[in-house]
């Protein structure tokens, strides 16, 4: 499942997420805050697009300074159901 996480066109720094418009399986409060870029170190507050499947979540970070953009992946051990409950 993929989520825009905010928009990458829109003029301002805002990012900001539509609430509604997201799936219940990601929330706001449970994405990776202020990763730095990784080409100039600048802080990206909220990754663009995150993208859950089982076992891995991907992160599409965007830094705005710069205007690069790169993925990074989590791994987990074990599949992650819905409720983001490790499986028993």
């Amino acid at each position: 499942m993929a989520v825009k996480a905010a928009d990458d066109h829109s003029p301002s720094i805002d990012h900001s997420f539509d609430i509604e418009a997201m799936p219940s399986t990601v929330r706001v409060v449970d994405l990776p805050r202020n990763n730095p870029c990784a080409q100039c170190g600048e802080a990206i507050a909220l990754p663009s697009w995150v993208e859950k499947d089982g076992r891995r979540t991907a992160y599409l970070w965007h830094c705005r300074l710069c205007d690069y953009r790169y993925e990074t992946i989590a791994f987990y051990a074990e599949s992650v159901d819905e409720n983001g409950a490790m499986a028993a």
